[in-house]
């Protein structure tokens, strides 16, 4: 598929590249921005939460519900890579899957200062744009063409992407078991993994 084809596929033919590239580019920062400043709404309600019990019934349940979201893995993660990393964080978080809503929002529950958080967004929103906007639109639809024009194709992007999970999954199981030392050889073992014991 050729780039005005491609473009056609959007309704952006005949629109110039740079300008589909701008229209892109203020797409995620007002995502980003928006994420960042509901994880400083998340911060700011729960330490109005802390001050003042007696709220209106809807006001509780959306705090319960920011605060549930709050806890959960993927959110603690962003958090603890902002806490790290700092704006570096943010930066690359435009280059990954999976973990941009978690940084943004955890800049903000962290709060980052909001011109840090600015000048971190502008150039990974940059490199993202670039890479959707050019290399990322093709490569979808390279794999598409190639699924819908051979049988195999399919079975090998199939295969490709279990192999891809399976190699996170035992990655993440990996470093989630606990370790053991023996004292005499210094040498690590796995623990085996039991059940959750049930209260």
């Amino acid at each position: 598929m050729t780039s005005p084809e491609l473009l056609a596929q959007y309704g952006l033919d005949g629109m110039p590249v740079a300008v589909a590239l701008v229209c892109l580019f203020g797409i995620v920062m007002a995502r980003s921005h928006l994420t960042y400043w509901a994880g400083r709404g998340v911060e700011r309600g729960a330490r109005l939460e802390g001050e003042r019990r007696h709220r209106p019934g809807w006001w509780q349940r959306v705090v319960d519900r920011t605060g549930r979201l709050a806890a959960t893995p993927s959110a603690r993660r962003g958090v603890a890579l902002v806490h790290r990393w700092g704006w570096i964080a943010v930066t690359l978080a435009y280059v990954t899957v999976g973990i941009q809503t978690a940084v943004f929002a955890g800049a903000g529950m962290l709060r980052m200062p909001y011109l840090r958080f600015t000048l971190a967004s502008v150039p990974g929103a940059v490199m993202w744009a670039i890479i959707w906007g050019t290399v990322g639109i093709g490569a979808v639809w390279g794999a598409l063409s190639l699924a819908a024009g051979s049988p195999w194709g399919v079975a090998a992007l199939a295969v490709v992407a279990l192999a891809v999970v399976r190699a996170v999954m035992i990655g993440r199981r990996r470093r989630t078991e606990p370790r053991l030392t023996t004292p005499a050889s210094g040498t690590t073992l796995r623990e085996p993994a039991t059940a959750p014991e049930h209260r």
